[in-house]
């Protein structure tokens, strides 16, 4: 850990940046992305929409927020500039108030396209901003603001769970881009990083590609298995578990994942980063093959919870250590080769619905597991200090 920030006066109270980019987080991801989980069974239910058809739109949407996150590498002023992330806020309220308007295959898949680019960018603007803006500050302040997807999650699956119980699916995509309005005008005004320099202010020595190869394959194959169970994780516990249990079990993700980022920032205050990142691996592994090996209600809910409290908690963590390692556009290569493995999650899943959903949790879990080989090589004399000559890991 960096003791320096610890020692340096904080010139300005955190706070707004941390609730402005919280929101900007809970808007992209937890109701842009992934309200599209909850809803999932409501839309098969009541519009008729198939499970390889459910599969396709995730896959479209993923294609979207891999544009996203190219156009942050190749056009990096884009990640610095608060039309951007201004205009992206807008086009993702957008495309879930259409939703239920532009009905049918080609246009859902549209909509899904737009949301999943306008997510893709806000993510990268939102996520360089905080974390070159709390660079001075206690490192919870980061987790915090990736706890916003966890909120997001919580929020726009609690407002499914009540749309299920008296409403629609097109009521349900409604209130959740009322929501995403919501969270648009809170982060409106985050200042998004201001130079090129800033990202890698004070940067000595040669750059740390070594590690950063292992890291992005990590963060890839986390993308392939993490997605399929993000996916389809509320749909097979309806599958074991009675009444409106699968939706309330996303709520549970969601509140998980709420604290579980600070968390994990708290502990790299004791433990080595790659250490940690290892670690969440293996537990998310856990969790999400729990419903398959053991169908139940118990069982379900601890996946839940072992998945909320993982999921965010891996990309705050690997994307610390990608900014740690100083690699020029790290935040937006990683989030590229993350959702170029949302891609092929789907794909992978989609001749194995057929046979139900436990051996698509399999597979999710044993992608994750190969996630946590990759990030095992991370640790192999990480670079703890940056700009220092590396020293072996320690836990």
């Amino acid at each position: 850990m960096n003791n320096d920030a610890h020692r340096s006066a904080p010139t300005s109270s955190p706070w707004p940046v941390v609730v402005r980019a919280a929101a900007a987080l809970a808007a992209a991801m937890g109701v842009g992305r992934f309200a599209f989980t909850p809803i999932l069974p409501l839309m098969q239910a009541q519009a008729g929409m198939s499970a390889g058809l459910g599969a396709c739109l995730a896959t479209v949407n993923y294609l979207g927020y891999l544009a996203g996150a190219l156009l942050g590498i190749a056009a990096p002023a884009v990640v610095r500039s608060a039309s951007a992330l201004r205009g992206s806020l807008l086009a993702l309220v957008a495309s879930l108030a259409l939703m239920p308007v532009l009905t049918g295959a080609p246009a859902w898949s549209a909509l899904r396209l737009v949301a999943g680019a306008a997510s893709a960018l806000i993510f990268v603007i939102a996520v360089s901003a905080a974390l070159s803006q709390l660079r001075a500050h206690a490192q919870h302040f980061a987790g915090w603001v990736f706890g916003g997807v966890g909120a997001g999650i919580a929020l726009s699956g609690l407002l499914v769970l009540v749309e299920r119980a008296v409403g629609t699916w097109q009521e349900a995509w409604w209130t959740c881009a009322g929501l995403t309005a919501l969270l648009a005008a809170i982060a409106w005004r985050l200042p998004p990083e201001q130079s090129a320099e800033a990202a890698t202010a004070g940067a000595t020595g040669p750059r740390t590609h070594w590690w950063f190869v292992p890291l992005l394959a990590s963060y890839t194959l986390e993308g392939v298995g993490y997605i399929i169970a993000g996916t389809f994780l509320v749909a097979a516990i309806e599958r074991s578990a009675p009444g409106a249990l699968g939706a309330g079990a996303w709520v549970l993700v969601g509140l998980a994942a709420l604290p579980s980022c600070a968390a994990w920032a708290w502990l790299s205050r004791h433990w080595s980063r790659p250490a940690l990142l290892l670690a969440a691996l293996v537990i998310q592994a856990l969790g999400i093959a729990l419903p398959a090996v053991f169908p139940g209600v118990a069982p379900s809910l601890t996946s839940a919870v072992l998945f909320g409290a993982t999921f965010m908690g891996i990309s705050t963590i690997t994307l610390a250590i990608g900014r740690h390692l100083r690699v020029p556009r790290a935040v937006a290569m990683l989030t590229a080769g993350y959702s170029a493995g949302q891609i092929l999650g789907p794909v992978l899943s989609a001749p194995l619905l057929h046979g139900g959903y436990d051996q698509v949790l399999v597979l999710a879990s044993a992608l994750v597991l190969a996630a946590g080989i990759a990030a095992a090589a991370v640790r192999v004399r990480f670079p703890h200090r940056s700009g220092t000559t590396p020293r072996p890991s320690r836990t």
